[in-house]
């Protein structure tokens, strides 16, 4: 057991940005990602981490956003694992915050208390129809395939011959791909085998990825477009007047914004003499969705009307031009953003930004309690991105507790006064070597079928392997 720490303080995070996890990372000297646990332990030898997570199993967003075939972007774990074992740290799966113990308990057993718990709520399209069978939330399809317990049960039936995909980002691209990826290459991966069984059978040969912008303003990286252009017997579905007028433009384009552009660009004049492929796929640019369409049911998406967009020359905001545009489909995925949720009554919180107000990770007017990552800043960047952010943040924390504006001069209990609270609400947790049981367990049933893993998909047969 550990001495009584000098200096407890409590980091409360989701993990997650778009698929709901929640981890809390509580300092006795604590802090509030895995990210801000490696850079504060290693600035002080006084701090003792505990992490609360909602789920049993831990990494968020690694295990449930990322593309199940994208492997090398979750070597990540390996690093969140040498943390997770370090001897001033420690993992309370299966404890959901706000519900088991509340932020208050939180803060008045630790020093200090780091919000990072992402964006777990999708922003909604606002338009009729939206609510039709057939239309998806990227975050909830994404979590369908990457095996999240809150989407198990989702039926996505893949019986069209054409997809929508509303948004221009990564997740848009990550969905088209899993949608026209060949069955082979996805067999290998750790998606789910439901996942795989419906993909089977689907009938999907078209993805049209839509946007309210142009070709300058896409939100995606050049590595995912470059996926796309590589898929096996698919081609790219592009219109060639959506670049006519860009050429010019180029020479004053940041580099990486250049290159994405250029590839677009050699990617319409090269499909224009392609052989016809089984599969395609394409970006629709300058669209804002205005409804849904329902079939002759009036109870299954049938197709979607688009707004025609310009571009104002000032500021390059999409304005509705007057025109509409419609397109058949048999599915709509909106992956148009997400937004924060708040997590406690105690906790400050701007609903519209949907972010908790903060000073550089500093919560406003609430002392010893901090944040990080998309609840911090907002859904944005890449997982890079909330790195250097939780880095900030644990910079903040550390120079409050150098300061003195962090108290550190009265002792707190952390973990032990949490665990008696959670005992006597029958609230059992998850350690981290019962988390290496489950983990231990799903590596065995994916080598058994040619997978790295085959996850559990039912809370109840992680505790049961986690306790057992």
């Amino acid at each position: 057991s550990l001495p009584p720490p000098a200096t407890p303080c409590l980091l409360h995070g989701l993990m997650l940005m778009h698929c709901g996890q929640q981890i809390i990372y509580l300092l006795s000297v604590q802090q509030s990602t895995t990210h801000d646990i490696c850079a504060m332990s290693q600035a002080r030898d006084d701090m003792v981490v505990d992490v609360y997570e909602r789920l049993p199993v831990p990494f968020g967003l690694v295990r449930f956003g990322v593309a199940p075939d994208h492997p090398e972007v979750k070597n990540v774990i390996n690093t969140f694992t040498q943390t997770a074992q370090h001897e001033r740290c420690y993992f309370y799966g299966n404890v959901n915050v706000g519900t088991d113990v509340s932020v208050e308990e939180l803060r008045k057993a630790y020093h200090a208390v780091v919000l990072s718990y992402g964006a777990e709520a999708n922003r909604s399209m606002r338009v009729s129809g939206e609510g039709l069978a057939g239309v998806f939330s990227a975050r909830d399809f994404v979590g369908w395939y990457n095996g999240l317990p809150s989407n198990k049960e989702l039926q996505p039936h893949l019986n069209c011959e054409t997809v929508v995909i509303l948004g221009q980002g990564n997740v848009a691209l990550d969905v088209a791909r899993i949608l026209l990826s060949p069955l082979d290459l996805l067999k290998k991966t750790d998606i789910t085998q439901h996942a795989l069984d419906t993909l089977a059978a689907s009938r999907v040969r078209r993805v049209l990825i839509v946007g309210r912008r142009g070709p300058l303003q896409i939100a995606c990286t050049i590595k995912e477009v470059r996926e796309m252009i590589n898929l096996p017997d698919t081609a790219a579905d592009m219109l060639p007047a959506d670049f006519e007028s860009i050429s010019e433009a180029l020479k004053d384009l940041p580099r990486p914004r250049k290159r994405l552009t250029e590839l677009m660009m050699k990617t319409v004049k090269t499909e224009s003499g392609q052989h016809k492929a089984n599969k395609s796929w394409g970006f629709r640019f300058l669209r804002s969705p205005l409804e849904v369409l329902p079939g002759p049911d009036g109870k299954r998406v049938a197709g979607i009307r688009l707004a025609v967009n310009k571009l104002e020359v000032r500021d390059a905001k999409a304005v509705p031009t007057g025109q509409t545009e419609d397109l058949e489909c048999g599915m709509v995925i909106s992956s148009i953003g997400y937004k924060s949720l708040p997590i406690d009554p105690c906790v400050p919180f701007d609903p519209r930004s949907a972010i908790v107000p903060n000073n550089m990770g500093r919560v406003k007017d609430t002392a010893g309690l901090y944040c990080s990552g998309w609840v911090k800043r907002g859904p944005t960047g890449v997982i890079a991105t909330t790195m250097n952010d939780s880095f900030d943040t644990a910079r903040m924390l550390l120079k409050d507790m150098d300061s003195g504006m962090l108290n550190l001069s009265v002792n707190k209990p952390g973990g032990q006064e949490i665990t008696a609270l959670l005992k006597e609400r029958g609230v059992r947790a998850v350690s981290f070597p019962e988390w290496e049981k489950i983990n231990l367990e799903e590596v065995r049933r994916g080598t058994a079928v040619g997978k790295p893993r085959e996850k559990f998909l039912d809370v109840k047969d992680m505790l049961a392997v986690a306790w057992s």
